[in-house]
């Protein structure tokens, strides 16, 4: 075969591979597929957080409205009367809907923190959160929290405080602010929600 018919062929060959399109769906779509359902999966985690966000805002809410009208009370010998792990327990009720609880969550708290205390005055209450150190993304200092409401017209304040873990590593560093124990990096989402108020004068 001359040069000329080799050369000839050789281009005949690369125009019917050019021209040869089986697969190339396939793979495209295998190409773009990854970052897609990566995006996809982000944007649902994201909506998920922001969903438990406002589930724990409002199991503050309707907690805080039943301290405030005796509906729950704490050491006045009362059948309202509840302990710090049935406070607890009824706070994860609040919230079953996302199963934000594990079985053992009222007893051991791991994800969920709860400050119930009265003050002498609104001014004393505090504004931060409490944090172990200074460092950016510090874990919580939950040291001082208790379970301590006052009775009737006193001032209280309910605070919660929710460990969302991130699961996708792609908004993990626009989301998370809060870095677990042992962890150099933020793992996780702090939700936090916080209710200030005066118990009625119940009897």
């Amino acid at each position: 075969m001359t040069g000329a018919g080799a050369a000839r062929k050789q281009g005949t060959i690369f125009r019917r591979f050019r021209r040869d399109r089986d697969g190339a769906a396939a793979v495209e779509f295998a190409i773009l597929s990854v970052p897609f359902l990566m995006l996809v999966f982000a944007i649902f985690e994201t909506f998920l957080a922001f969903a438990g966000e406002q589930l724990i805002a409002n199991a503050v809410d309707t907690m805080s409205r039943k301290i405030r009208t005796g509906e729950i009370t704490f050491g006045l010998g009362r059948p309202t009367d509840m302990t710090e792990i049935e406070f607890r327990q009824a706070f994860c009720d609040e919230v079953a809907l996302f199963s934000m609880c594990s079985e053992t969550e009222a007893s051991n708290p791991e994800r969920l923190h709860l400050d119930v205390r009265q003050f002498t005055s609104f001014a004393l209450m505090p504004r931060e959160i409490p944090k172990i150190t200074t460092e950016d993304y510090s874990d919580l200092d939950t040291s001082d929290f208790a379970f301590a409401p006052g009775g009737a017209e006193s001032k209280n304040m309910l605070r919660a405080y929710y460990r969302w873990q991130i699961v996708t590593d792609l908004i993990r560093p626009f989301v998370a602010n809060l870095r677990s124990p042992g962890n150099l990096l933020p793992t996780d989402y702090l939700i936090v929600a916080t209710a200030t108020f005066q118990n009625e004068k119940y009897e």
